[in-house]
Formats: C-alpha cells, sequence, structure tokens
C-alpha cells in the first residue's frame, strides 16, 4: 500500500494575488513513519488536506491505496481508511473523552452501540486515557487534548494516518510521549508526520521530505540529509560575543566563563583560525540545505 502523489500543484486565487501553494509535487509514501517537514507557509497543510480529500488541487494526481482522490468515489474510499488530526482540531469542552469519542465514532459511520463503545474504550487505552476517561475535556492539558485527536483518528482503525503538527506547543514530556505513540501505530501502516519541528523528524522517521515554497527540497533519509552538511559545521569560539559571520548561519549559542560558544553552519571559516569541525545533526542538515546552498535535487 503506497501513497503516489505525480506532479501535484496548488493555487488558491486568481491573476495578480494568485499564491502558489504546491508546484508540481512528487512523492511515494509507503508504510511506517514519513516525516514531512518545512518552514511555516511551505504547503505542508495544503498537500496533507489533499491527501485527506478535503481541497482538490489544481493539477497533478494522487492516489492512496489505488483510490485516486481527483474522484468523488476516491475520496469516498480514501477517507474510509483514513485518520486525520488537522493542526486545530475542535473539541466540545464540555463533553467527557469518552463522550467525544463517542459522538466522533458516531460521525464515522460505528452505528452499532455495543461494537461502538467496545471501539472506543480500547482507543482510550491505546492513547493513554482511560484512566481520565470520564473528565471533561476543559480540564485536560494540552497534551492530552492531542491524544483525544489521535483517538478520533483511530476510531475507524485506519489505514493511512495524517498527523499536521502535532506536537506544537507540548512540553518536552508530552512531546516525548506523543512521538513514541506514533512510532507504535507506524508499526503496520502509513502515518505521515506534518511538522515544522526538526527534532519531531530525527526521533521518529526513517524516511522524509522537505517542502519549500510548495517544492521538494529534500527526498531521502535523515542520514542522508545529514550527510550533506558533512564538513560544513563548526564550532567558533569568541571573547567578545560577536556573532561570527563571513556567510555562517548560528545554529546554536552557549554561553561560557570565558567568551561565547557558537556552533555555525557554512563554508567559510578563514576569519576564525580555532574555529573547530562538529558532527553534523538533522537541524544541522536542514539549516544548511535551507540556505540554498545545498543542492535542491531529490537525494533518492
Amino acid at each position: 500500500m503506497n501513497i503516489e502523489i505525480t506532479q501535484l500543484s496548488k493555487t488558491y486565487g486568481r491573476g495578480a494575488k494568485a499564491v502558489r501553494a504546491l508546484c508540481e509535487v512528487d512523492l511515494t509514501i509507503g508504510p511506517g513513519m514519513f516525516g514531512l517537514l518545512g518552514p511555516n507557509g511551505a504547503g505542508k497543510t495544503t498537500l496533507m488536506r489533499i491527501l485527506a480529500g478535503l481541497v482538490n488541487p489544481t493539477a497533478g494526481k494522487a492516489v492512496a491505496a489505488g483510490h485516486d482522490l481527483a474522484t468523488e468515489r476516491g475520496k469516498v474510499a480514501v477517507k474510509a481508511i483514513l485518520g486525520y488530526l488537522p493542526q486545530e482540531l475542535g473539541l466540545y469542552p464540555e463533553l467527557s473523552a469518552r463522550q467525544f469519542l463517542d459522538y466522533m465514532a458516531i460521525l464515522k459511520g460505528l452505528d452499532e452501540g455495543e461494537a461502538r463503545r467496545a471501539r472506543v474504550g480500547r482507543t482510550l487505552e491505546l492513547v493513554g486515557l482511560a484512566d481520565v476517561a470520564e473528565r471533561k475535556l476543559k480540564g485536560f492539558s494540552g497534551g492530552m487534548k492531542r491524544r483525544v485527536g489521535i483517538a478520533q483518528a483511530l476510531l475507524n482503525d485506519p489505514q493511512i494516518m495524517i498527523v499536521d503538527e502535532p506536537t506544537a506547543g507540548l512540553d518536552p514530556e508530552e512531546r516525548i510521549r506523543f512521538r513514541n505513540l506514533l512510532v507504535d501505530l507506524a508499526s503496520d501502516r502509513i502515518v505521515i508526520l506534518s511538522t515544522h519541528i526538526v527534532e519531531d523528524i530525527s526521533q521518529t522517521c526513517r524516511d522524509m521530505a522537505i517542502l519549500d515554497h510548495g517544492q521538494v527540497r529534500f527526498r531521502g533519509s535523515p542520514a542522508e540529509l545529514i550527510a550533506r552538511a558533512q564538513g560544513m559545521v563548526w564550532q567558533i569560539q569568541t571573547d567578545n560575543g560577536h556573532k561570527p559571520n563571513n556567510g555562517l548561519v548560528v545554529v546554536s549559542t552557549l554561553q561560557l566563563a570565558d567568551g561565547v560558544q557558537y556552533r555555525v553552519v557554512g563554508q567559510d571559516v578563514s576569519g576564525y583560525p580555532g574555529a573547530k569541525p562538529a558532527q553534523p545533526s538533522l537541524e544541522d542538515g536542514y539549516v544548511w540545505l535551507m540556505q540554498g546552498v545545498g543542492d535542491t535535487a531529490s537525494a533518492s
């Protein structure tokens, strides 16, 4: 089971006010965790909404599990096997988690009462909310609300899951818990994780793509992206607090007792004789690529 995206484009508006959100995107996504990384406004949400059957592309084609999303029949078929967690999921604060999921299960066509309640109970267990199932949603933390969101996406036991910016605003503990949950879910289905947080990709995905201004800037594994920055990452220490320049991008800054240590990405460190090479991370590879120095061709 794959998702095949071919020359997919989407333009909003017409004439001088037209905005091109996607430009001839080509991607093949197979089972497991797939990371879609890019800055805000890169086109990630538009692509996710097309795959969820909520938005029609302007040109090109998207086929999920053999179903053409350009047709109404294809959209209906995909929605039956899809779980979708958008960036903003509307919750009913006065309902309990169990009541909300029961309502969502009815909307998904799970009409038989006993089977529906059993499904809701199993899903609450799966996302770690069984102990608070009767608590009203208005008392839930941000991380708990995101787990409710994942639970509603799982109610129909989907073969494809799309989660859009799921860890934004979560504290570190909740982010780790949420990432681990997604990895577990990806063992027997396609899970697409769309995010602008590099760490979420590095900790979960073996396959990824980077979108920027609606175009695929990179396609490959995290290891391949890291390799692109090999020899381009440095540690520079200064005693005057002046940030390195010469086209170098500062990734992190560490205050020391005798100065400031900068982690930078770039080529020209000739003005810093004390610069020490550092092993690149996925974040370094992403920064290197997005500076427009690394080529934009697909890695694979």
